[in-house]
């Protein structure tokens, strides 16, 4: 059974820095290599593709408006995935999620892929830019 945990959520000012964490535990075909990806979803609104990164290579992809202030990372040693969230503005107040597939991720969209694309995922953590 794998488990996806986020933290680092928080509330900052416009133009302010968050960086989100999500550990990967337990074992299972999404604990290995696999396509890991952030998500967000405001309220009244579809829970939207942020990034997704691909672990076997750290290959990496960005919705629009996260391309320039946004960066996903992964560290496999740690089981861990990282987007640090720069120039944030008030649009981008959501619950973020965490999720998590074996495989490589589908960048044949030119966009992460989709919420049916992730099999696992985490709670959420709330990111209020005010």
């Amino acid at each position: 059974h794998v488990q996806l945990v986020e933290s680092g959520g928080g509330s900052v000012r416009p133009g302010g820095s968050l960086t989100l964490s999500c550990a990967v535990s337990g074992n299972g075909d999404g604990s290995g290599y696999r396509c890991t990806g952030w998500f967000r979803q405001a309220p009244g609104q579809e829970r939207e593709g942020v990034a997704a990164i691909y672990s076997g290579d750290s290959s990496a992809i960005y919705d629009d408006n996260a391309k320039g202030r946004f960066t996903i990372s992964s560290d496999n040693a740690k089981r861990s995935v990282y987007l640090q969230m720069n120039d944030l503005r008030p649009e981008d107040t959501a619950m973020y999620y965490c999720a998590a597939d074996p495989g490589v991720c589908d960048y044949s969209l030119a966009r992460p892929p989709t919420k049916y694309a992730f099999g696992y995922w985490g709670q959420g953590t709330q990111v209020t830019v005010s």
